[in-house]
């Protein structure tokens, strides 16, 4: 299958692009450079050219904080780039499957959001990707859109790899602890796209690693499994970090649709966090 990759040199499409390979798949990465999703005829003209079997629609704008100040720029990427992706894959009458986020809800409560759950986002990127959800359904009867969320891959910066470089120079960290969800392993979400590219279950999904944790519980965890465990870390409400854009408190995604897909559940974030710092190990060697 040939499958076209947006965004193929950020932190999920890299992983991506691997499993494609993977896979034996014919893995065509568009980068910004290649292609500028907000311009919609060359959107369509290089797809057109391409002409793939799919697309997995990665590039995204997603700096969520900048986003408060530059909300013409997110829209203009996240909601009608998408849009520009998803009318090509209707000409083409080809899948698409869109990368989405826990943000497209209101972060309320604590019970995990269901995928047809109210979309309510509370800051310019969740509006913005919940935009692009809707391009994506109206548009198209051939999609995924797959919500992720707290993402920690090889490839670029996450907070894994923040708490590791801090950790070398600090012995006490104040970490928040009233926002929970599930860390979530950008090769483990990479193969579930495989299987989705295999499956033609079209809907909406979340694959997120199973098993949730606030951001405090993750970065103990990250600390214990290094062997960094002279770090003290300590609890502290969101209130304590002021942001430009505010932040779920609940980022629980039920995956409840996966079983009645025949879709397999991801493993649990600590299993990926363990073979995550096993693969940056290697990767450092």
């Amino acid at each position: 299958m040939k499958v076209v990759v947006t965004g193929s040199e950020g932190q999920l499409g890299y992983d991506v692009m691997r499993s494609l390979l993977r896979h034996d798949h014919q893995a065509l990465g568009l980068t910004r450079e290649l292609l500028d999703i907000t311009e919609e005829e060359k959107t369509l003209n290089t797809l057109r050219e391409l002409a793939p079997d799919a697309v997995i629609h990665c590039a995204a704008y997603t700096a969520v904080d900048d986003a408060e100040e530059d909300e013409k720029r997110c829209h203009e990427v996240n909601a009608l780039g998408t849009k520009h992706v998803a009318m090509a894959c209707k000409e083409l009458d080809i899948p698409m499957i869109y990368i989405s986020t826990d943000y497209v809800f209101d972060g309320s409560g604590e019970k995990p959001f269901e995928v047809n759950d109210i979309r309510n986002p509370q800051n310019v990127y969740g509006k913005t990707k919940a935009e692009g959800e809707a391009f994506v359904e109206n548009l198209l009867d051939k999609y995924f859109i797959v919500r992720i969320s707290w993402v920690f891959g090889i490839h670029g910066k996450n907070f894994v790899k923040t708490m590791l470089q801090v950790g070398k120079t600090r012995k006490v960290l104040q970490v928040v602890n009233d926002q929970v969800g599930s860390p979530t392993y950008t090769k483990d979400v990479a193969e579930f796209l495989m299987s989705l590219l295999d499956s033609r279950v079209y809907g909406i999904y979340h694959a997120t690693n199973e098993g949730y944790c606030s951001w405090y519980e993750f970065a103990k965890t990250i600390f214990e499994l290094s062997d960094m465990k002279d770090i003290k870390v300590e609890p502290v409400p969101s209130s304590a970090y002021k942001t430009k854009a505010k932040r779920p408190l609940n980022s629980r995604l039920s995956k409840e649709n996966l079983q009645r897909s025949g879709l397999s559940k991801l493993p649990t974030w600590e299993n990926a966090l363990e073979r995550f710092l096993s693969e940056i190990s290697d990767h450092n060697k």
